[in-house]
């Protein structure tokens, strides 16, 4: 499974205009996101699991694309590298 970050997301949008939309291009496995305590809106950004092939396609096809006033950023998601930590 990849995992997409998507972002620049317009703040109205909810988790199901979010799963409608990358549906077309595969399923859904995993989405979070986040959301404003105070608010109620999501943050502008989420985390989308795909298998590969279907991630690739919907990362091609929406990378850029206008959706509700907003141009969506999909970048393929990249692990933390884990680091020794601090010295003490």
């Amino acid at each position: 499974m990849k995992m997409l970050f998507v972002g620049n997301i317009a703040p109205q949008a909810t988790e199901d205009d979010i799963n409608e939309l990358f549906s077309a291009y595969g399923k859904v496995r995993k989405l979070e996101l986040p959301k404003d305590i105070f608010s109620g809106r999501n943050k502008g950004f989420a985390f989308i699991g795909m298998e590969g092939h279907e991630a690739r396609a919907a990362m091609a096809a929406l990378n850029g694309k206008s959706f509700m006033e907003s141009n969506l950023k999909v970048r393929e998601e990249k692990p933390k590298a884990k680091g020794k930590g601090r010295r003490r």
